[in-house]
């Protein structure tokens, strides 16, 4: 009875090794090949579950069916321009073909580098073949946003409505901006799509690419931040020459309105003082009108005043006219 427990034991162990390398879990997210020595047999297993295969001769290769992530390395490229970037891109992609993918790339590390050797590629002859501004921006809506708002700025100034310098000003600053042919999302459809039909005799679906991150070689970004602060300058340069031009026409503007004023001012005032000369003529009329010898009375006293020193001597003649008034008195 002893003798059999043994072989009881090993046929249970061999049932239960037996059974176990019958049967196989794939997880969701996950897709199988079924090999038989190294032969891939059958088509993939993609239904997430329990499965069966034949135990001890056939083999299960899991591979992922997500969506996967590819990062390149960042690399030095030459725009069409002669601007030297560095550009660093990223790109998502899955499996599409199964049994295509394993007889070629074999695993996702194998993808990796038919990835990394075609993308690069694609990338850098797409990106070298256009202008840096292409891999910049996406639109010219900039341009159209401009157009518009001339128009209505140029309403306005009409009617006094905008400041002329800040129209100015808005106009020399968007008068360096380059308009763009394709932009960065068409550069990205284009990597997409050449590198797309290379990809696809390895199994590879390519989902689509994208222009990270963008930035000057240092010796360039120093010459576009000097060429820059040039330009900034002569903006402000011209701000300024504009703003001096302004000032000298407020300041002619108030030069006539004084002008003007003070012209007012005195035609005013020469009215009113002939008014009052007018009046005063009236009354001295009317006044040697009512009695002459009073008014002359008047007059010669105030001739005596104004001429007659406060203190001194006057010799006079006793046929002088000036005594006239003296010689009349009783």
């Amino acid at each position: 009875m002893h003798s059999k427990k043994p072989a009881l034991i090993f046929l249970g162990l061999s049932l239960l090794l037996t059974l176990r390398s019958s049967f196989f879990m794939i997880p969701e997210g996950t897709q199988v090949l079924i090999t038989q020595f190294g032969e891939i047999q059958g088509e993939p297993i993609t239904k997430a579950g329990l499965h069966f295969k034949m135990p001890f001769i056939n083999d299960a290769r899991y591979f992922d069916k997500r969506i996967l992530t590819w990062d390149g390395d960042q690399e030095q490229i030459p725009t069409k321009d002669k601007k030297y970037i560095w550009v660093d891109t990223t790109a998502r992609w899955r499996i599409k073909d199964l049994r295509k993918f394993a007889e070629t790339v074999q695993s996702e590390q194998g993808a990796r580098n038919r990835l990394d050797g075609i993308l690069d590629g694609v990338a850098r002859d797409t990106i070298s073949n256009h202008n840096l501004v292409e891999a910049v921006r996406n639109s010219n809506a900039i341009f159209e946003n401009i157009a518009a708002k001339k128009v209505a700025r140029d309403t306005q100034i009409a009617g006094g409505g905008v400041d002329a310098v800040a129209a100015a000003i808005e106009e020399e600053v968007t008068g360096d901006i380059e308009k763009i042919a394709k932009g960065r999302e068409q550069l990205s459809k284009l990597i997409v799509e050449r590198a797309r039909t290379e990809l696809a005799p390895f199994g590879i679906e390519l989902i689509d690419v994208q222009l990270r991150r963008i930035a000057y070689e240092k010796s360039v970004e120093d010459k576009v931040y000097d060429r820059m602060i040039s330009e900034r300058n002569r903006i402000a340069e011209k701000i300024r020459s504009i703003g001096k031009g302004e000032q000298a026409k407020i300041a002619g503007t108030m030069n006539r309105d004084l002008k003007e004023i003070e012209s007012e001012a005195f035609r005013k005032g020469q009215e009113i003082k002939g008014v009052a000369e007018a009046k005063a003529v009236a009354i001295y009329a009317k006044a040697m009108g009512g009695d002459p010898e009073y008014y002359e009375l008047v007059r010669t006293l105030e001739v005596y005043r104004n001429t007659i020193p406060a203190k001194g001597h006057l010799v006079m003649s006793t046929s002088s006219g000036f005594l006239r008034m003296l010689e009349k008195s009783p």
